[in-house]
């Protein structure tokens, strides 16, 4: 018996995924269209991934720059992929010691560095794409509760199925509880949606490869 083709957007948080379930894995050269195919599988058909993140800055870790744009460049190579840059804010803040010094001292002044417009972005694009019916699923790889209420409205008010990808292999969270399914990642699926080493983009003109501290 056929399937009536589910067009499918996915939403992915790079952030909330990378601290969650990539940083420190040899999984983070990842290929987030066939990583949602091998989540849901028929009758979703993957007509776009929007990819939500904040540049590195150079100046402050060139090191961390270059594998961030290494891998930018990489999903820039698949046409169904689309990123969209929020911001790093920096800003010098006081934070109050666990523990005092021994000298009395009770606050410290610290860097603080804060993404700026990933979780806002996602809300917007997820609930536009879904009042233009653009889709007739969503996926979203986000644990932030900031998206509960996006979720709800295109959930049920936009009467839009929204599946939430569990990050960490942890119990299902509130956004989880909010979503019309869930997802959860292994290291199976992972491993087995990796993208070739080496990626030609820019009209096959460039090339860029997986650095090899992600090996």
């Amino acid at each position: 018996m056929a399937h009536t083709p589910l067009r499918t957007f996915v939403y992915v948080d790079g952030f909330n995924l990378y601290y969650r379930a990539l940083k420190g894995t040899p999984y983070r050269w990842l290929d987030l269209e066939t990583l949602s195919n091998s989540l849901l599988g028929v009758p979703h058909i993957i007509e776009k991934v929007r990819y939500f993140t904040a540049p590195v800055s150079g100046k402050q870790d060139r090191n961390t720059y270059t594998r961030q744009q290494k891998y930018l460049n990489a999903l820039r190579a698949n046409p169904k992929v689309e990123i969209h840059l929020g911001s790093f804010l920096a800003s010098i803040k006081y934070r109050r010691l666990e523990v005092p010094l021994t000298d009395g001292t009770t606050h410290v002044r610290v860097h603080h560095m804060e993404e700026k417009g990933s979780d806002v972005n996602l809300a917007s694009y997820l609930i536009h794409d879904a009042w233009a019916g653009r889709f007739d699923v969503a996926l979203v790889y986000s644990q932030d509760t900031d998206l509960l209420e996006p979720v709800r409205i295109v959930k049920e008010e936009l009467r839009k199925p929204v599946g939430i990808v569990v990050l960490d292999g942890c119990k299902p969270g509130k956004l989880a509880q909010m979503g019309s399914f869930q997802r959860h990642l292994t290291p199976g699926r992972l491993a087995a949606s990796q993208l070739p080493r080496s990626i030609s983009f820019g009209n096959k003109s460039k090339t860029t490869d997986c650095p090899p501290e992600w090996t």
